[in-house]
């Protein structure tokens, strides 16, 4: 039954995605905050889809601590569902993520509409100028700023080493940065096809306000920490 609804969810999105992108072509001459109200649908359509197909339902704790402001946002990188489930709970952002992600056919054209920050991961001092540039200017702009810190899913139960790019963005400005666990890995693994039936909690910490002279690593310290010791308390 994982199987067959699995497979349905993807024949869905395999008709769905093409066509709903190609109405957004419509969008392009708005500006980005229309652009990214418009994109931002396929997300919780996607999300409702995932959750008649295929049984994954979702649970939020923290929601009052999801700031009114622009902030920058730090969240375990576990599996494809956390990248639309974001955007149901916080206010307008962007992502920081590959260049070539902007490339896949109908997918990187949605992203690319949205405002992204994309980065060339080899090009290690470049990434870094370009995502400090580039972030300070989207949360000037009122997009929150969505960093996956591990750069990488990594697989349910796993720790990735927590790279200082996002917080040296947090340290650079005076945006709230706002720590984000969940634990989808368990019912939508890295790079996985199956897709179970269950819960998934994502669970979003108090915000972090940096202080005058307070150090990235410090700032990456306490993410890392709060991320990896909320995990285990999920259901």
């Amino acid at each position: 039954m994982v199987l067959l609804r699995s497979l349905i969810y993807l024949l869905l999105q395999l008709v769905f995605t093409p066509l709903f992108l190609l109405v957004g072509l419509c969008v392009i001459p708005l500006s980005p905050m229309r652009r990214y109200a418009y994109i931002s649908k396929w997300a919780k359509i996607s999300l409702w889809m995932l959750r008649v197909v295929c049984g994954v339902r979702m649970e939020v704790r923290g929601r009052e601590n999801v700031p009114k402001e622009p902030c920058l946002i730090l969240c375990k990188h576990q599996s494809a569902w956390e990248t639309m489930a974001l955007q149901l709970v916080f206010p307008p952002q962007v992502w920081v993520l590959k260049r070539e992600l902007l490339r896949i056919p109908f997918f990187g054209w949605g992203l690319a509409m949205t405002s992204p920050i994309a980065i060339n991961r080899g090009e290690t001092r470049e990434a870094m100028r370009t995502l400090l540039r580039e972030g300070k200017d989207r949360l000037a702009r009122g997009f929150c700023v969505v960093i996956f810190p591990e750069g990488t899913r990594v697989p349910y139960g796993e720790r990735g080493k927590y790279k200082i790019g996002g917080a040296l963005l947090g340290v650079s400005g005076t945006a709230p940065v706002v720590p984000v666990a969940h634990n989808a890995g368990k019912l939508w693994g890295k790079n996985a096809f199956l897709k179970y039936p269950g819960l998934i909690t994502l669970s979003i910490g108090q915000p972090i306000y940096p202080h005058k002279g307070m150090k990235a690593d410090e700032l990456n310290r306490q993410v890392e920490e709060w991320i990896e010791a909320e995990i285990p308390k999920l259901p």
